[in-house]
């Protein structure tokens, strides 16, 4: 298993394949497919690392180690599982592979940003295969999350995890173009990690990108259309000590550059990230004139 392991990760390296879906190096990429492979853990707890490996061992890992140098598709979309949070969610090519340091933030219940006792409605806007919102269910037991996308593929991967940890009663999925088809409601946090990429920029992102679907990464020339339709609108969607989080990534110097004046409090990461602003409903009302077209 161990030589298995290494031998993987030197194909996958000589492939000059793209890692960052959930690892972001070969070696650990190998890992990740032939625990899948093998339906192991990902420390092969089950297995004698010096053992041979059964005929139908070798010819599953072979399998999955082809396909990913063949398609180039993200290895998530080969095993149809993403880890977020701490849990696994089932995903396919209509959402986006999870990836958002947004996780660090669910886990730590938002703090210190917001008092824990006056978290108890969530609205996720574009929530894909509906980890980020069902984290904050499982999470934070006592919170009941909306959720929508535009897309109705989406929201169907998103209703199979939904069901997989019974969350009916506590997470809503609404198909809705941000804002406009959701319920006249009120929310303690609004989170999102809407689209942000620039046309430029999609058009020189690496092949494993484009098994994604573009609508979930697109957001214009300048990447900013979903931002600014969000800063405009989440005001009246939020209660007086609510607070608005957005994930931009790379856009983070275009969306400083498109409010110089706006205070954003870009977030930090102890375990990696960037690109993630917070503003509070008090900052949204004081700035909302920077924010109308």
């Amino acid at each position: 298993m161990r030589q298995w392991i290494q031998d993987a990760a030197t194909q996958l390296d000589a492939a000059g394949l793209f890692f960052g879906h959930g690892t972001d190096n070969a070696l650990d990429e190998s890992v990740y497919l032939l625990s899948h492979a093998l339906k192991t853990d990902f420390d092969f707890k089950a297995f004698n690392l010096d053992a041979p490996l059964s005929s139908a061992q070798e010819d599953a890992v072979m399998d999955i180690i082809k396909q990913r140098i063949e398609t180039r598709q993200p290895a998530a979309y080969i095993t149809h599982e993403a880890w977020f949070a701490g849990y696994p969610f089932y995903v396919d090519s209509h959402v986006l592979v999870p990836r958002s340091p947004l996780a660090e933030l669910i886990e730590e219940h938002f703090q210190p940003w917001i008092a824990e006792d006056k978290i108890s409605n969530i609205l996720e806007l574009g929530t894909g295969s509906g980890c980020i919102a069902i984290a904050c269910a499982l999470h934070m037991q006592q919170t009941l999350v909306d959720a929508c996308d535009i897309d109705q593929a989406a929201i169907e991967v998103a209703r199979k995890n939904v069901a997989k940890y019974a969350l009916e009663q506590r997470v809503s999925l609404y198909q809705s173009d941000l804002f406009r088809d959701l319920p006249q409601k009120k929310y303690d946090i609004i989170i999102t990690n809407p689209p942000y990429v620039g046309q430029a920029e999609f058009d020189n992102l690496p092949e494993e990108y484009t098994h994604e679907p573009s609508l979930g990464l697109v957001a214009g020339e300048d990447g900013l259309d979903c931002v600014r339709i969000i800063l405009r609108e989440a005001i009246h969607y939020l209660q007086p000590h609510g607070i608005l989080i957005v994930e931009v990534g790379n856009s983070q110097r275009a969306v400083e550059q498109a409010y110089p004046d706006v205070p954003f409090t870009w977030l930090e990461f102890e375990h990696g990230g960037e690109g993630v602003f917070l503003l509070d409903a008090s900052q949204l009302t004081q700035y909302s004139d920077q924010f109308i077209d």
